[in-house]
């Protein structure tokens, strides 16, 4: 930080996020800058000595439980004995009694529709604007453009075979989806198409054809003019598929924010988005484009009337958890500022500029600010973050519950209290979710000491991760979300193999999830087919009758039970976990980079947050606890595992080698620091270690 701090209240505020608050934030909101500072203030007050006693909780608990562990070291888990414990310790907490949540004013896109959802690291404003105008996307240009069908483009030009097959299975999806009363759309020819239901037909733009199917908008482009549409028997130029319907703006696992000017470009990003003035420039083929947030789109309905629909995905923000402090607020005793408590007020703040509709657009036209809130462990922490949520409606003058909260159900005390947790935000709760690697990654390391756990790749195979996933459709359906939230599904990592998205993901909305999410805007178009595939609502009447999967196979620990692994898989896990790390790390410390398309180490492009990092790191730390591996076995992996990296990354003029480089390389040591202080590390997050790491590179 360069600039002088400022008092403001009492606080020691960093001056960018002072000349952001008071010239861009506050303006238009009606707030006046002392008033904000005084309540800013008082909610640190409040609220920062409650966040400390819930971190020591979590970490008094841990305690507990690596005892017990070494207590009954050698002796299976009798699930009985250790429900009771976890019940002792106030691990586990009574159920509910039967509820339904009492949230009001959701937007449809998360209440009463389906479809796939975006996550994007606010930091890129390029990518935030794809992704806000994923709204929309072209099945056309996803299909020709991916492995979704077989082969790919030949030649530099349009490849007129690869074009007539994309064309094909987009008549065959509109047979599925908008059936003809008699024919294929194959063999349509133009003018107003004969449906088998006539209500799908909700519209028109000029020639173009406005269907709906599931609750989800298709739009058939009929351009005579089009090089494709000309050739086209019907003039069918492309089939545009209401696609993201939400997207994620994250200022958590996909970033790295560790300072004041860090954390107020995050906070302008999301400003430019609530106002509706983001964009952002690029040279793309010589020249100079300028990517801008789109309009809404005008249709005629049958009737004659005008209406519109939205062009942009309903946007959420996503805050960081409860654990890590900044730099940006000194509090007056001198310690930094809880990050959560932060981000809660100023994306709030923000907030606000879409609800007095003083920007170009609308995100929420039910009126609400949607805040996605992470990592959090149990009931007594949503319930602190509804008290939270509270006061900021109180300093910002909203009603109540203006301020709608996502749990994210990655932790491994919050799926196993996820009524209590829901009951807990239950007037104000919009989205729960399943995430894979988090969870796994606490379940490693809540369970450390109970042994040496199974390998990475079998996890996804667990039963207690089928439990995990159907334990959170069962319970949201019994705590009433259906019509009022959305339960959702973790990402598809790989963005370069959309047909085996195509054959796998449609497992989400299968298990009645009306939401999951995808790593780009081609994937969310191709998720959307899956939409049309699957009624999720008609899916969830079936599940609602169903039992909730029990806590004895949720917290079945996966243990490697009688297993001696040979050297080579040993090696084998070793670098798997080592690269993965590296490949990550070594882009969030050196070039500040929190998400990306990270090669694997059999070269296959993933889509990797900070979520990758915990599961990896967690997994080489207990083996190396447990003697299935040695210190040096696992230095050796990453020495190799750098060398490896630094080629997949040559082309990069940015990149810092690590090879030969370990002992001055701050990703190398920070990527070697989370496995070697893994087993110390609160609840096994990557955090710590990577801020300190990045905080150092950003003054070297």
């Amino acid at each position: 930080m360069t600039d002088s701090p400022i008092d403001r209240a009492g606080l020691t505020v960093a001056e960018p996020l002072v000349r952001f608050v008071e010239e861009q934030a506050l303006p238009g909101t009606g707030i006046e800058a002392n008033a904000f500072w005084r309540g800013v203030a008082d909610i640190f007050a409040r609220f920062a000595p409650i966040n400390r006693e819930l971190l020591a909780t979590r970490d008094a608990m841990q305690a507990k439980i690596d005892a017990w562990h070494v207590a009954q070291a050698d002796e299976p888990i009798d699930q009985r004995g250790y429900q009771a414990f976890l019940t002792e310790i106030g691990y586990l907490v009574p159920e509910p009694a039967r509820f339904a949540i009492t949230t009001t004013n959701v937007d449809p896109e998360i209440a009463t529709m389906a479809g796939p959802q975006l996550v994007v690291p606010v930091l890129n404003a390029r990518f935030v604007l794809n992704a806000a105008n994923a709204r929309w996307g072209s099945l056309y240009d996803a299909l020709y453009g991916t492995d979704a069908i077989p082969g790919k483009p030949v030649g530099k030009g349009y490849d007129a075979t690869r074009g007539a097959e994309v064309i094909a299975w987009a008549k065959r999806f509109l047979d599925a989806a908008v059936p003809l009363a008699s024919g294929s759309w194959a063999d349509w020819t133009g003018g107003e198409p004969t449906l088998a239901d006539p209500a799908q037909l909700v519209g028109h733009a000029g020639d173009n054809l406005l269907l709906r199917h599931h609750g989800l908008h298709l739009e058939v482009v009929v351009d005579r003019t089009h090089s494709i549409g000309r050739d086209d028997p019907a003039g069918i130029a492309d089939v545009l598929l209401e696609s993201a319907l939400t997207t994620i703006v994250d200022l958590e696992d996909s970033i790295a924010a560790v300072d004041a000017d860090d954390k107020v470009a995050a906070y302008a990003n999301w400003l430019g988005l609530m106002k509706g003035d983001l964009s952002a420039s690029f040279a793309k083929g010589g020249e100079t484009v300028t990517r801008a947030l789109e309009p809404d789109r005008d249709y005629v309905a049958p009737d004659g009337t005008r209406f519109a629909l939205p062009g942009r995905s309903l946007l959420f923000v996503r805050n960081v958890g409860h654990l890590m402090t900044t730099p940006a607020i000194l509090l007056p005793d001198g310690t930094e500022a809880p990050e959560g408590i932060l981000d809660a007020i100023m994306t709030s703040l923000i907030g606000v500029h879409d609800l007095r509709r003083q920007g170009k657009f609308v995100n929420s036209r039910a009126g609400s600010i949607f805040i996605v809130k992470p990592k959090m462990h149990g009931p007594d922490e949503c319930a602190f973050t509804n008290d939270l949520f509270d006061a900021v409606e109180d300093l910002l003058g909203l009603s109540r519950h203006t301020i709608k909260v996502g749990v994210m159900d990655e932790e491994r005390r919050t799926s196993a209290n996820l009524a209590a947790c829901i009951h807990a935000v239950k007037d104000r709760i919009v989205f729960i979710n399943t995430g894979f690697l988090d969870r796994t990654g606490d379940e490693m390391h809540t369970a450390m000491r109970a042994g040496p756990m199974i390998r990475k790749g079998e996890m996804k195979n667990a039963d207690w991760i089928k439990a995990y996933e159907d334990r959170n459709v069962q319970i949201g359906l019994a705590c009433g979300l259906d019509g009022k939230a959305q339960i959702g599904k973790g990402m598809w990592a790989a963005p370069d193999k959309m047909a085996a998205m195509l054959d796998q993901k449609i497992g989400h909305p299968k298990t009645g999830a009306n939401t999951a999410w995808v790593p780009s805007p081609t994937a969310a178009t191709l998720h959307a087919t899956h939409y049309h595939g699957v009624d999720v609502f008609a899916r969830r009447r079936e599940r609602a009758a169903e039992g909730v999967a029990s806590l004895d196979r949720l917290l079945d620990v996966p243990v490697a039970t009688g297993r001696n692994w040979q050297p080579h898989e040993i090696a084998e896990e070793l670098d798997n976990n080592a690269q993965g790390i590296l490949g990550y790390v070594v882009r969030w410390v050196d070039q500040g980079v929190g998400c990306s398309k990270v090669p694997d180490i059999h070269d296959i492009g993933l889509m990797e947050d900070r979520a990758t990092l915990r599961i990896s790191s967690q997994h080489m730390a207990n083996w190396l606890l447990h003697g299935v591996a040695t210190a040096a076995e696992i230095d050796a992996a990453f020495v190799k595992m750098a060398a490896r990296v630094d080629a997949q990354n040559a082309g990069d003029p940015a990149y810092r080698q690590m090879a030969g480089n370990e002992a001055h390389s701050l990703a190398y040591q920070a990527a070697r620091a989370l496995v070697f202080e893994g087993v110390e590390q609160p609840n096994g997050y990557t955090e710590p270690l990577l801020h300190q790491a990045r905080a150092k590179a950003k003054t070297a």
